[in-house]
């Protein structure tokens, strides 16, 4: 299978509201809007493509039906300190506070308004114990 675009689309129960939060603080503009659907890209790269459903549209099979749960979502960023700060002054929830991990990460999460956490990370050098877990080459920083 060779995989042409992948993109995560979240169900809702509020796909214009769920819409607008990631346009306003996340710098996405929308492609298509209907009422159940909108495709939202990233102004800064175009290969960054969320996707918002109506959880109960008819095209998501029965089983499948309703809100995203369980769901994490990472967006990777070159300055996480200054996301964090305009994330603070716009009073989105702050879950996990801006700090260094050791598995290499300096990273905030916050959530959107259905539930899904949004983890902003910059990669960072890994501890040692940690580098010892990267294939070859992977950690990448």
């Amino acid at each position: 299978m060779k995989t042409t675009s992948y993109y995560p689309v979240l169900m809702t129960g509020d796909v214009a509201g769920t819409a607008v939060f990631y346009v306003k603080h996340f710098g996405f503009q929308p492609l298509f809007e209907s009422g159940w659907y909108v495709h939202l890209q990233s102004v800064d790269n175009k290969r960054v493509n969320l996707g918002i459903v109506q959880g109960d549209h008819e095209t998501i099979p029965q089983e499948g039906r309703g809100r995203t749960s369980g769901l994490l979502i990472n967006f990777e960023v070159r300055d996480p300190d200054a996301v964090y700060e305009r994330i603070l002054a716009a009073g989105l929830p702050i879950l996990r506070t801006l700090r260094d991990e050791p598995f290499g990460q300096r990273h905030f999460i916050t959530r959107d308004p259905n539930g899904v956490l949004i983890d902003v990370i910059k990669p960072i050098p890994p501890s040692e114990e940690f580098l010892a877990q990267y294939a070859e080459g992977a950690a990448g920083v």
